[in-house]
């Protein structure tokens, strides 16, 4: 699971670098860059789409698996997140 994060993350990244140049190069004239950093950006967007759908089906089988443990880490974070939400 860490490993497959590892390149969800990697692809993100991907994207975001992509959609900087794009947006670097949108000043610039010269169309056929342009063109050739969006098809980039495409290219990296729908592999991370696709990772993300494969890790949600993944968590998705985890929690049907163990779902005394998915009540008790969801309860975990709502209790973090409530004190932190809560301090002034």
């Amino acid at each position: 699971m860490e490993l497959a994060g590892d390149k969800l993350m990697q692809e993100l990244r991907d994207v975001v670098a992509a959609a900087e140049e794009l947006l670097a190069a949108a000043g610039s004239d010269n169309a056929e860059r342009l063109k050739e950093i969006r098809d980039r950006a495409e290219v990296a967007l729908r592999g991370a789409r696709e990772r993300l759908e494969g890790a949600g089906e993944e968590v998705e089988d985890r929690v049907r698996k163990h779902p005394f443990a998915a009540l008790g880490i969801a309860a975990g974070v709502g209790l973090i997140v409530g004190i932190l939400l809560s301090r002034k």
